[in-house]
């Protein structure tokens, strides 16, 4: 058994996956059922397409690995997937709903050189 979730914990590791992609952060969704419940993450529909991910964070440490607490316009802070360009925002998302990597987002925590999975507007 043990030697199975090694096994499996590598071949995420070996694919490239993180725990957004595991969590399903920044995934589009209809319903928070589609969200990792676990984790509390719900479908923040008032973004186009919906967007897995939390609300009303206050630091980084609010949020799963590889997302952040982000302050958007809206004034709510949401946990929002981290990027490096925009093909890992939308790995779990449709061209109708593409969410943007961007680098104004505003970083409750600071920048530190990051971007993040912006949603479109609703």
């Amino acid at each position: 058994m043990i030697r199975l979730l090694l096994a499996s914990a590598f071949a995420l590791a070996a694919c490239g996956g993180n725990e957004s992609d595991e969590l399903g952060v920044g995934a589009q969704c209809t319903a928070t059922d589609e969200c990792n419940q676990d984790i509390s993450a719900t479908c923040l529909l008032q973004f186009k397409g919906g967007y897995c991910g939390l609300t009303g964070c206050l630091h980084d440490t609010d949020c799963p690995e590889s997302s952040a607490c982000v302050k958007h316009t809206d004034n709510v802070n949401y946990c929002f997937r981290i990027c490096l360009d925009k093909p890992e925002c939308n790995a779990n998302r449709d061209g109708e709903n593409e969410a943007n990597c961007s680098g104004s987002a505003t970083f409750v925590d600071g920048t530190m050189g990051r971007k993040a999975c912006l949603p479109p507007s609703g």
